[in-house]
C-alpha cells in the first residue's frame, strides 16, 4: 500500500506528530507512519560558517536512506536549514518527487523573543509540511494568499495561509495521486 513516511532527522520535534499524522492523512489521503528512528547523518550537511544545514543534501540522505518505500517521505527536524542562494529555508521537496523535509526551528516563537506558543507552532509545522509535501505532488507556488501552496518567506507568511489548498490546487491533486 502506498504510504507516506515521517522520518525524524535528529533532532526533530516528535510531540507533535499525532496532530500532523491527522492533518496529513486528510490533506492527502495516504496512510500515515512515523519512522522511530533515523540513522541519516547530518554532519556533512553543516556548514559551520553558517551555523545551519544544507537542506538539499539532507533530502538527498533521506531518498537514499528509503529508496524502495512506495510513498512519499517527509523529514522533519529541528535543524536551521538553509539553500545556497537564501539565508534560510523553512522546507525543501522533490517537485513530483518522492521526498521532502521541513525544519521547525524557525517555526518556534522563542525564536524571536517571544513566549514560546505550542498551538501556534503546530498551526506553522502542519502548513508547511502540507506546503512541501504539495511540491512532491506536483503542486507549484500558488498566487493565492491564504492557499497552503503560497510561498513564505517569513514566519508571518505562514501565519496567514491556511493549512488547506486552494479550490485550483485542491482540483489539480487528485490526479497528482501517483505516489
Amino acid at each position: 500500500m502506498k504510504s507516506l513516511l515521517v522520518v525524524p532527522i535528529d533532532p526533530a520535534p516528535l510531540e507533535s506528530f499525532g496532530m500532523l499524522k491527522r492533518e496529513l492523512e486528510q490533506s492527502f489521503g495516504l496512510p500515515v507512519s512515523l519512522v522511530s528512528a533515523s540513522t541519516i547523518d547530518t554532519t556533512p550537511a553543516y556548514d559551520a560558517s553558517r551555523n545551519q544545514y544544507y537542506s538539499s543534501f539532507l533530502l538527498s540522505a533521506l531518498v537514499k536512506q528509503y529508496p524502495t518505500h512506495e510513498g512519499k517521505l517527509l523529514g522533519i527536524t529541528k535543524t536551521d536549514l538553509y539553500v545556497p542562494v537564501l539565508t534560510y529555508v523553512f522546507g525543501e521537496a522533490q517537485l513530483n518527487g518522492m521526498a521532502a523535509i521541513v525544519s521547525s526551528y524557525r517555526l518556534d516563537d522563542a525564536l524571536y523573543g517571544l513566549p514560546p506558543n505550542r498551538g501556534i507552532f503546530e498551526d506553522r509545522l502542519m502548513k508547511e509540511a502540507v506546503h512541501e509535501l504539495g511540491h512532491t505532488f506536483g503542486l507549484l507556488h500558488c498566487r493565492q494568499f491564504d492557499c497552503v501552496m503560497h510561498s513564505s518567506t517569513a514566519v508571518e507568511e505562514i501565519d496567514l495561509k491556511s493549512v488547506h489548498f486552494c479550490p485550483l490546487c485542491r482540483s489539480a491533486l487528485p490526479n497528482l495521486r501517483k505516489v
